[in-house]
């Protein structure tokens, strides 16, 4: 099994790390590129969301990937990264961390880190970019973000490196991206993901898809990395995009489900 060799571009100021690797993929650049920035000034999350990354607070990082197996299986590579980021935050700072599905890295319930996973079409086939960004500091998140947003500067009281985080993450990578392409590489990924999160199971939530609200308990993950929520009817629904949020059930909701 081929790995990649981490290669690191370094820039002062870009308006987007994805979109600079991205370029880079169409190029013919190798898996295992990675492009880092001092800052973003068009910073992405999902949902085309404006990502703040100002300049020397955070950890704003892509990297290329040109993965070799069935594409149904892409999706794992935001659980696998997601992963990535949780091992690398606990040996670069000694934080521990919590995965809220698909994407969010949260401590005590505030967004730590956020990942963005994209596919791109190059002459050497499609490639996906992965975008990992973490905040360090914290020192201007603006005051809407003071109750949901939070940094490793915040959790730990700490001054972090930041190549020392970024050399952790990118090793984190290799071993877990090199464990997805096992033969049983997608169950070893849910199951390292599903250790890490509490959201995996037994966790009430609401998902918001467009005009579509659903609450429910979550009940793990399919092998595509969807997530499955036992609503209060006994159905199953399979979730494969939405936004999650953690909620109390009503008194109403806990005895239907005590009933059904």
């Amino acid at each position: 099994m081929e790995t990649f060799t981490p290669q690191i571009l370094r820039f002062d100021s870009l308006p987007s790390t994805n979109l600079e690797a991205a370029k880079r993929a169409v190029e013919g650049e190798p898996e295992g590129l990675c492009v880092v920035a001092r800052e973003q000034t068009a910073g992405r999350g999902r949902l085309q969301r404006h990502w703040i990354s100002p300049k020397d607070a955070g950890l704003y990082f892509s990297i290329i990937l040109r993965p070799g197996f069935d594409q149904n299986l892409w999706p794992l590579l935001t659980l696998m990264a997601a992963v990535a980021v949780h091992d690398a935050l606990l040996a670069a700072c000694a934080l521990e961390t919590d995965i809220k599905w698909p994407n969010d890295i949260l401590v005590n319930d505030k967004k730590l880190c956020g990942i963005l996973a994209e596919t791109v079409e190059t002459a050497l086939g499609r490639a996906v970019v992965v975008g990992i960004g973490i905040d360090l500091t914290g020192k201007v998140f603006p005051p809407e973000l003071q109750d949901t947003a939070t940094s490793v500067h915040a959790a730990t009281d700490k001054i972090s490196n930041p190549d020392i985080v970024l050399q952790a993450l990118i090793r984190a990578l290799l071993r877990r991206y090199e464990m997805l392409q096992l033969p049983q590489g997608a169950e070893n990924i849910i199951r390292e993901w599903s250790a890490r999160s509490s959201y995996a199971s037994g966790k009430w939530i609401r998902v918001s898809n467009g005009d579509e609200e659903v609450e429910g308990t979550t009940d793990g993950l399919e092998r595509d990395g969807a997530l499955r929520l036992a609503t209060n009817t006994g159905e199953i629904r399979t979730i494969r995009a939405g936004d999650v949020t953690s909620v109390r059930p009503s008194n109403e909701t806990i005895n239907q489900a005590g009933t059904s």
